[in-house]
């Protein structure tokens, strides 16, 4: 007899960290159904990566929700505000970045609550951190606590019982090196993905935004090069 595997929605960027949650989910043998937005983003090009990054990973679906968070800015990489370039790991360790996205998450994993009912399934994957990591308020432990409480009463299979949602967050206690090693190990191609906040009109990273620092920073404590060209090739160490 075929054992029915679990449905799981996983909320793909087409970044590294999304790239690995959707290779954890794999690993936990749950039937994949890859969630992404295209939601006014600067770096819409991450869509393209997200795209390759489902293909490779063999998943059942995957869906690209559009809304657009211009009409309210508030965030670089929502409207004509410079994303942050250069900063240190102290600078990117106070405070709130202009690279957070307003009530983002929330938005997100509202969709992916509503794609779970549907396909019947209790289990969301989301690539938040808490360490390494821009302190955005929805990336927190508490928050995610709070949305799966909220989802138990707002949908009707969480009221007639058929639901009870899980958030899972494998990254949220990782540092970069670590989400980095875990993909690797789990053969994530990382060439596929793209986490810069500040691309050019090509796709190639800007190397100097606080993701793609973060991002080099993780393959070099790991003593990997970084697939993905940079300008001039630099290395974060």
């Amino acid at each position: 007899m075929t054992e029915t595997r679990k449905k799981a929605v996983v909320l793909l960027s087409g970044g590294l960290d999304s790239a690995t949650v959707l290779a954890i989910a794999r690993s936990q043998n749950y039937e994949l159904y890859a969630l992404s937005f295209s939601y006014g983003q600067r770096h819409i090009i991450e869509l393209e990566a997200a795209r390759r990054v489902a293909e490779a990973t063999g998943v059942t679906a995957h869906r690209i929700a559009k809304i657009d968070l211009r009409i309210f800015g508030g965030s670089a990489l929502t409207a004509d505000i410079d994303v942050p370039k250069g900063r240190d790991a102290e600078a990117m360790s106070h405070g709130i970045p202009i690279t957070y996205v307003p009530a983002r998450n929330t938005i997100f994993l509202s969709f992916a609550l509503a794609w779970a009912e549907v396909l019947g399934s209790s289990d969301i994957f989301i690539g938040v951190n808490a360490l390494d990591y821009s302190g955005y308020p929805d990336c927190r432990p508490e928050f995610i606590a709070a949305y799966e409480k909220m989802a138990d009463l707002a949908t009707r299979a969480g009221v007639e019982g058929a639901q009870a949602l899980r958030i899972h967050t494998p990254l949220m206690a990782m540092t970069k090196a670590q989400i980095v090693a875990r993909g690797l190990e789990l053969g994530v191609d990382y060439s596929l993905t793209s986490s810069c906040y500040d691309p050019s009109a090509q796709g190639a990273p800007c190397g100097q935004c606080d993701s793609c620092l973060l991002r080099q920073k993780g393959f070099s404590e790991n003593g990997r090069s970084d697939p993905l060209a940079y300008p001039g090739n630099q290395a974060v160490r």
